[in-house]
Formats: C-alpha cells, sequence, structure tokens
C-alpha cells in the first residue's frame, strides 16, 4: 500500500511538473540568462542573476500551467496534447488552476522583492498578453503568431531589467532577434501540425493558403529579415569572428528556410524546426562571447 501512495505520488508531481512545460522553459532561462549576461556592467552578479532566472520560471511556469487550463478543451481533440494531464484526466482543471495562480502570483512577487519592480512588471505583463491576448486568437485569427511573438520574447527583457533595471536600445536589439526567430520556428510547428491544429479549430495558418506556398516564403522572408539583424553592428562587440559566426549560422536557418520553401513537406518543416532550436542558442553564445 506505501509503495503504491509513493507510486501515485510520482505520478501526480510528473504531472504537475509537465504542466510547466519544461522543455519551453529551458528557452526562456537561455534568452533571460543572455540578456542578464549582456546587460551586466562589470563582474556578473551571481546571485542578481539566480534570482531573477528563479522568478522568471515561476512565472514561466505558471503561464504554461493556465495556458493548458484555458485550453483543455481543444487539447483534448489534437493528437499531439490529447496525453496532457488535464485532457488525460490524471489531473483536475482545478487543481491546474490553483496550481498555475500560484506558481505565477509567486514569480511575481519573487521578481519584486528579491531583484526589482521593473522585471516584475514586465514578467506579469508577459503572463497577461500570453493568456488574454494570444491564448483567445490562436482560434481567432492567424495574425496571432506576431502577436504572441511579443510575449515570446519578452525574458530577454526581463533578463536585461533584472541586471541593469531599465530597457536600453541594445535591449530592444536582443528582443528583436528573439521576435524574428519565433516566426521561423513557429510557423515551421504550424505546417507540422496542421491537420491536428484545424481538428481543433485553431487558426494558426491562413485558409487561402491550402498548399502552405504563401506560408513557406513567409518563413524565408522572415528568416532573411532575422539574419540581416544579427548582422547590424549594434554596440561594441562587432568584429570578423562575430560577423563570420552570424554569417554561417544565418546560412544554416537559411539553408533549411530554403529546403521547405521548395518542398511543403512534413519532414523539412521537422528539419528547419530543429534547425531554429539549434541556431538561437548559437546566436545568444556568439553576442556573449563578443560582449566586452
Amino acid at each position: 500500500m506505501a509503495s503504491l501512495s509513493r507510486e501515485t505520488l510520482r505520478s501526480r508531481l510528473r504531472c504537475y511538473y509537465t504542466l510547466t512545460k519544461p522543455e519551453v522553459n529551458l528557452l526562456i532561462l537561455m534568452t533571460t540568462s543572455a540578456g542578464y549576461y549582456l546587460a551586466a556592467r562589470g563582474p556578473v552578479r551571481i546571485i542578481g542573476l539566480i534570482n531573477t532566472l528563479i522568478g522568471t520560471l515561476l512565472v514561466a511556469s505558471g503561464t504554461a500551467t493556465l495556458n493548458q487550463w484555458m485550453e483543455r478543451a481543444w487539447d483534448a481533440q489534437m493528437r499531439r496534447t490529447a496525453s496532457r494531464p488535464l485532457p488525460s484526466g490524471r489531473l483536475s482543471s482545478l487543481e491546474a488552476l490553483i496550481f498555475g495562480i500560484l506558481l505565477s502570483v509567486a514569480g511575481g512577487l519573487y521578481l519584486l522583492l528579491a531583484v526589482n519592480g521593473l522585471s516584475a512588471l514586465l514578467a506579469v505583463s508577459t503572463l497577461l498578453s500570453y493568456l488574454l491576448i494570444y491564448t483567445p486568437l490562436k482560434r481567432k485569427t492567424p495574425l496571432c503568431t506576431m502577436l504572441g511573438a511579443f510575449p515570446g520574447a519578452m525574458p530577454t527583457l526581463i533578463g536585461w531589467a533584472g541586471a541593469s533595471a531599465h530597457i536600453s536600445g541594445e535591449a530592444w536589439f536582443l528582443f528583436a532577434i528573439l521576435f524574428l526567430w519565433q516566426f521561423p520556428h513557429f510557423l515551421a510547428i504550424a505546417l507540422m501540425y496542421r491537420d491536428d491544429y484545424s481538428r481543433a479549430g485553431y487558426r494558426m495558418l491562413p485558409a487561402f493558403d491550402e498548399d502552405a506556398r504563401f506560408t513557406r516564403a513567409e518563413i524565408l522572408g522572415f528568416a532573411v529579415i532575422l539574419v540581416i539583424v544579427t548582422m547590424l553592428p549594434i554596440g561594441e562587440r562587432v568584429n570578423w569572428w562575430y560577423s563570420a559566426g552570424m554569417g554561417m549560422s544565418g546560412a544554416f536557418l537559411l539553408y533549411h528556410a530554403g529546403k521547405l520553401l521548395r518542398s511543403a513537406s512534413t519532414r523539412m518543416a521537422s528539419r528547419l524546426l530543429h534547425a531554429s532550436v539549434l541556431y538561437l542558442p548559437v546566436v545568444l553564445g556568439i553576442m556573449v562571447a563578443g560582449k566586452r
């Protein structure tokens, strides 16, 4: 009986952990860390960085949980999400709602008390815009990707504010990189799961684009703009190896975007998705390494 109880407890804890979307949180922590490091003047305050990451992680986990609570009925209609804790019935909607609220409130208060007011304000704004704007618009308009890219890029500003308590022009440059990166990344996902999204009533892609030609061209266009932006001479970090690194990284992303342009296959969309996941940490790493 005790063994069964422990197994039940572990199972429930795994469900709560799954609600926080840990794979997404890893990306959020990475971009928050980059923002913090690039904003720091002098040696990085490790305690400040850790506090910023803890608060951001709590808010991000709360946002992910509340998002799944809001979309639980539609998640049950999609193969890729039907096994999540809420649509599968492993957790109740009330449990998820309470868990999400507690995480969100704890994260906002933690940033306010342990970091600064600006980082807390940005984190709470991210949560509200994601849940109240992006989430409902997914079922109304394909423009949801553009509107969702704003809260999606906010962790860079949260990290920057955590280190400096203000937002500079260079912070917006970092924000722009993450904002643009989301289009190739998330539109590739939309192509991969187009039928699944359609089954649940999500309008992630325009209805007129039946052959996905417009979306594939859109992906390439945003990828080109993204690569150009990374090559801009912002700050004092640009030198030959910085430009070479950004150029090679950009060529890698554009190669896969170009391959997708020529073929609407799910395999090509998947390859671009994985290429974008590799591309972003490399670009952030080059920026971090080039800091003076």
